[in-house]
């Protein structure tokens, strides 16, 4: 029998149902919670169990890992009579590792450490190849104790793994993650068009650039989507909207000025509105290439 933390894992999508997958394959005992019935199927081909409730599948769990897409979801997956904290037993550790405001992860700590529940919040970054691949960047707030006692499972999903200070921590340094990763996003588009319209040769161009200072992360993983104009979503423009909010709302807070991120706010929130948001983020190239006269089959 393992010694191993039994885990339930609440919100199996793009990123939660390869991360939930990733922990099985470590040797965790994993239960699994979602709404949508064909990610339960494929937690239990995985190994994993399905449970049919939020209760049923935290109820025996040493760690509980949260994966959704935004505050609200937290919210309602946490509280109430059917929630996490209602049925989670005493001493458990809540790991949420949604992207979402970091006073709701303050305010979540709080209510938990009523309830004798330990919580981080773990936001990560890598999108969904970083999942798949477990070399996910994962940013984290709460006490170091908590901090330490995460480290192996946290090790089986990403490669960095950073506690940057108390709750509320990591989902700051995620905001300010998701302001780099649009505006990057962004600016190789940006590129991508000027190159395209000069009559180079674009994978070439791309090529040479991210062999330089130019280079990123971003341009790495992005420069398939950008040649074959391919977004299917790895994630969503309808997550780095609601992403772009908390990290505009959380500067106007602290009193930072994000004069170039306000604009690429903006940008994405277009591109929102002209029915792109479902799209993968790197279709912010779409948005530039209206602007630049390209007639864009829809």
């Amino acid at each position: 029998m393992s010694n191993l933390p039994k885990i339930a894992w609440i919100g199996l999508g793009i990123m939660g149902s390869p991360m939930s997958e990733n922990l099985i394959k470590a040797g965790y005992d994993v239960t699994g919670y979602t709404l949508e019935a064909d990610k339960l199927r494929r937690l239990a081909a995985a190994g994993g169990t399905a449970a049919d409730s939020i209760a049923q599948a935290v109820r025996e769990a040493d760690v509980i890992v949260t994966m959704v897409p935004a505050s609200p979801q937290v919210e309602a997956i946490a509280y109430g009579p059917d929630g996490i904290l209602a049925h989670a037993r005493r001493g458990a550790l809540l790991i949420d590792m949604s992207s979402i405001t970091p006073q709701t992860s303050i305010d979540l700590a709080k209510a938990a450490a009523e309830q004798g529940i330990r919580v981080l919040d773990a936001p990560v970054s890598g999108g969904e190849a970083g999942a798949i691949e477990a070399v996910l960047s994962i940013m984290v707030g709460g006490n170091s104790d908590d901090f330490d006692a995460a480290q192996p499972i946290l090790q089986a999903l990403g490669r960095t793994i950073v506690r940057c200070g108390p709750h509320g921590s990591g989902q700051t340094v995620k905001a300010a993650n998701q302001l780099i990763v649009a505006v990057n996003i962004q600016a190789c588009a940006e590129a991508v068009v000027f190159l395209e319209k000069s009559g180079v040769d674009l994978p070439a161009a791309l090529d040479v650039l991210n062999g330089g200072l130019a280079g990123s992360t971003v341009l790495t993983r992005k420069t398939g989507n950008f040649l074959n104009r391919d977004f299917q979503p790895g994630f969503r423009i309808d997550l780095h909207h609601k992403d772009m909010g908390i990290v505009t709302d959380a500067a106007r807070t602290v009193g930072a000025a994000l004069p170039v991120g306000t604009v690429v706010a903006n940008l994405v929130a277009s591109l929102r509105a002209q029915g792109d948001g479902g799209l993968d983020h790197s279709a912010l190239l779409r948005g530039v290439e209206r602007l630049s006269g390209y007639d864009l089959k829809d």
